[in-house]
């Protein structure tokens, strides 16, 4: 969302809460992240960067794109998902003056924290007694469908509570919640085929399928075998499977996506400008500190071609987000289940 939507108020506290909870995920990503699933995350960023360039009609006149809350979650863990989205909101913020710099905490907030925590906390919900493949694919679809419109009310909220225009807070919630609901089928289709693209082909680096993948088995000097406790379970080893093309695979993905497949996203309205323009407070709308710089609006000011534009964001977002990831990530424990090092419950050091 723009600048100028808020009070001040509502805009420095979303601010705080958005430090706060970037601050606690800084922190609680450390458990997520290791030198295995740190590039993992830059490359869920860069995605959700280049899929959130192509909006797609949900209803004349109208369009949506991916928020990724909820797919970063279940692939990535959800304190690395809010900083996958934080990402992803400053890059767009900074380069391209898509999405006000005072309403950065908003964003964040609604966007990141409000998405992750939904999105999350119903996949959690639906796989808590059901473990397979396609459980893990269709609670995908459910969570990242109903945290839009989740995100979506939480702003109609902040609006009523803040907003710089009086709103009928009733009629804007139906509004806003009928049309993300729409947008949040799109939401669900993109999050549960990305989901069982990656499980299909690495299903170790999907965070909320970890209960798939194969025990780990980990031999001490003297031939003891220690099996760890919570490691999933699994007919089939996936240490078996060493896909190393999966990481260029999906940054030639999502190349491809920002740089050609952008050229043809919908040109409507997404659905918060919809209901902007329906309700009467499109006009509080602030113009952006940085929207004379060349690659502002996609290069739209600039005249640069929009593919190119996505290439660069792309880049950039993979760049922020790897030494983001990189530099919170645990160091010199990551439990390979291809072989190497591990530690028993005890933390005695053991060899595969």
């Amino acid at each position: 969302m723009p600048d100028g939507f808020f009070n001040a108020a509502v805009s420095v506290s979303a601010g705080v809460v958005a430090a706060a909870g970037v601050a606690v995920c800084l922190r609680g990503a450390r458990r997520e992240l290791d030198d295995r699933t740190a590039p993992m995350a830059g490359l869920v960023a860069a995605f959700i960067f280049a899929v959130q360039m192509l909006n797609f009609p949900v209803a004349a006149g109208t369009s949506g794109h991916l928020l990724g809350g909820a797919l970063a979650a279940i692939l990535v863990g959800p304190y690395t998902a809010v900083l996958c989205v934080a990402v992803v909101l400053l890059v767009q913020a900074f380069f391209f003056a898509d999405g006000g710099l005072t309403a950065l905490g908003v964003n964040i907030t609604l966007m990141g924290l409000v998405a992750v925590l939904v999105g999350w906390g119903l996949f959690r919900l639906i796989t808590r007694s059901v473990r397979s493949r396609g459980a893990v694919v269709a609670a995908a679809f459910v969570a990242a469908l109903l945290s839009v419109p989740a995100s979506a009310l939480a702003f109609t909220l902040l609006f009523w509570a803040g907003g710089t225009a009086p709103i009928e807070i009733g009629t804007v919630a139906a509004a806003m919640g009928g049309v993300h609901l729409l947008i949040g089928v799109g939401e669900g289709l993109i999050t549960a085929v990305t989901v069982s693209t990656v499980l299909a082909v690495r299903p170790d680096l999907v965070y909320g399928a970890r209960e798939l993948v194969a025990p780990l088995v980990l031999r001490g000097a003297g031939g003891d075998v220690t099996v760890l406790p919570d490691a999933p379970r699994s007919s089939a080893p996936v240490a078996a499977r060493r896909p190393g093309w999966f990481l260029p695979a999906g940054i030639a993905v999502a190349v491809l996506l920002a740089g050609v497949v952008s050229f043809y996203a919908s040109s409507s309205p997404d659905g918060l400008e919809r209901v902007a323009e329906d309700k009467g407070f499109i006009g509080q709308a602030a113009d952006h500190s940085l929207g004379e710089q060349p690659l502002a609006d996609y290069g739209d000011v600039g005249g640069i071609p929009v593919g190119v534009a996505g290439l660069i964001g792309v880049g950039v977002t993979l760049a922020v987000g790897g030494g983001v990831f990189y530099a919170v990530r645990r160091r010199g424990d990551s439990a390979d289940c291809g072989g190497g090092a591990g530690r028993d419950d005890s933390g005695k050091k053991v060899s595969a």
